[in-house]
C-alpha cells in the first residue's frame, strides 16, 4: 500500500539522518592529536565550537525525532486513497432484522422465568432475597424516623395551648346569616326572598337555646375576666350562659322571621375567638355600625339586643379541649328604619382598648361590611 511504502521510507531516510547527525558530533568533540593548534582549519573549527556549542545528544535525538514525526505526518497527508477507502457503503450501519411476534413472546417468557439460569425477570432467587431484604430494612428504618419525630412533636407541644406566642392579634369579626357572600337582598312581600336568611339564623341560634345553656353552663353576674388559670391544665373550664332570649325581637322566639317578613331584618355579630386573649384591657368592646357607601339616611333606627357590647366575663377563651360548653357572645343588630329600594353598603366596628377596625389589607380585622337591600 501507498501509505505503508511511505512511511517505511520516512523511516529509513530519518535514521539515516539521525546516524550522520552522530557521526558529526561525535567528530567535533574530538580533537585530532597532530593537528597544530595554529592550522586555519582546526581554528576555524575550534572557533565554531566556541561559538556554538554543542547540544547534549538526549535533546538532538529529541529535536529530530519531532521532526522525523511531522515528515511522517506529512507523507501520510499526501499520500492518495485507496478505493476501498472511498467505498463508504460497508461503513453505514446494518438493519436491525425485525422479530415476529412470536420471538417476542418467547422472549417475554424468558424474561419473565428463564429455565436454564432459574432466574425470575433477570434475577435469581439469591439476588431478590437479598434486594427484598434491603428495601424492607430501609422502609422499616424509615418509618420508625418518621414515627420518632412525631413523638417528639406531640410530646414537645402541649394540646391546650400554643407552645410558642409572640403576640396575640386583634380580634376578626362575623356576621350571620352569612350566605351568599355579604349581600342581603330581599322583598318583604316574597316569602322566598327571605326564607333563607331565616333559615339560617334559626341553625346558628341553635347552640343558644335557653334549655341547653341553662344545662351546661353557668350564670355569670360579675362584670369582669372570668379567669381559671388557677386549675389544672387539664381540667375543663366553666363557660358563662349566654341564652338566646337575651336576644329580643331578633332572637326568633316572638318573631320567627327575624324582622324580614316586616322589611326589618336582623343580623348576628359574634368576635373572633382568640385563645387566650382578654379585650378592652379590663373595659368592654363596643359595637357601632353605619352606611359606608349610600345615602346615611336610608338606615334608619338600629337596635342592638342584648347590649351593643361584648361583656368581659365570656372572656378569656381557653380552648375546645379545656372550654368545652363555651358559647361566643353575639350582639343582635335590627334595622328598624331601613329605606326601601335602597342599595347600601353597611359596615360594623369593634371599638376599644387594643382593637384595629381600619385595616387597608384586612376588611374583616375588627369589621365586617355587607350590603343591604330591601324591597316592599
Amino acid at each position: 500500500m501507498y501509505v505503508s511504502y511511505g512511511l517505511r521510507s520516512s523511516l529509513v531516510m530519518g535514521a539515516k539522518r539521525f546516524f550522520d547527525i552522530l557521526i558529526s558530533v561525535f567528530l567535533l568533540k574530538r580533537k585530532p592529536q597532530n593537528m597544530e593548534p595554529s592550522s586555519t582549519e582546526g581554528g576555524a573549527e575550534e572557533t565554531l565550537l566556541k561559538n556554538h556549542p554543542t547540544s547534549p545528544p538526549h535533546k538532538v535525538i529529541l529535536k529530530h525525532g519531532q521532526e522525523l514525526e511531522e515528515e511522517q505526518e506529512e507523507l501520510a497527508e499526501h499520500q492518495p486513497l485507496e478505493q476501498e477507502d472511498l467505498n463508504f457503503e460497508r461503513w453505514k450501519r446494518r438493519p436491525i432484522p425485525k422479530r415476529t411476534l412470536h420471538q417476542k413472546i418467547d422472549d417475554l417468557k424468558k424474561y419473565l422465568w428463564n429455565a436454564e439460569t432459574n432466574e425470575f425477570m433477570g434475577r435469581s432467587g439469591k439476588s431478590w432475597s437479598l434486594i427484598l431484604l434491603f428495601y424492607a430494612a430501609l422502609y422499616m428504618f424509615l418509618a420508625a424516623m418518621f414515627g420518632g419525630c412525631i413523638f417528639c412533636l406531640m410530646w414537645s407541644i402541649s394540646p391546650y395551648h400554643p407552645t410558642f406566642n409572640d403576640r396575640v392579634m386583634p380580634p376578626g369579626m362575623t356576621m350571620a346569616p352569612h350566605l351568599e357572600g355579604h349581600d342581603i337582598a330581599f322583598n318583604a312581600s316574597d316569602r322566598k326572598s327571605w326564607k333563607k336568611y331565616a333559615r339560617s339564623m334559626d341553625e346558628y341560634l341553635r347552640p343558644y337555646n335557653d334549655g341547653a345553656q341553662e344545662r351546661k353552663n353557668i350564670h355569670c353576674t360579675q362584670d369582669r375576666y372570668f379567669m381559671q388559670d388557677d386549675l389544672e391544665e387539664s381540667a375543663e373550664r366553666r363557660a358563662c350562659q349566654f341564652k338566646r332570649s337575651w336576644l329580643g325581637d331578633c332572637s326568633g322566639l316572638q318573631d320567627p322571621h327575624y324582622g324580614y317578613s316586616q322589611g326589618k331584618p336582623c343580623i348576628l355579630l359574634r368576635m373572633n375567638r382568640i385563645l387566650g386573649y382578654l379585650p378592652g384591657q379590663g373595659k368592654p368592646i363596643n359595637v357601632t355600625c353605619g352606611v359606608k357607601k349610600g345615602p346615611p339616611e336610608a338606615l334608619g333606627e338600629i337596635q342592638f339586643f342584648p347590649k351593643s357590647i361584648f361583656d368581659l366575663k365570656y372572656y378569656p377563651y381557653y380552648g375546645k379541649l379545656r372550654h368545652v360548653n363555651y358559647s361566643s357572645p353575639v350582639v343582635a343588630v335590627r334595622f328598624a328604619g331601613l329605606q326601601y329600594d335602597t342599595h347600601i353598603q353597611v359596615q360594623c366596628k369593634l371599638n376599644g382598648v387594643g382593637i384595629i377596625n381600619d385595616s387597608p389589607t384586612d376588611r374583616y380585622l375588627g369589621s365586617v361590611t355587607f350590603t343591604l337591600e330591601v324591597g316592599a
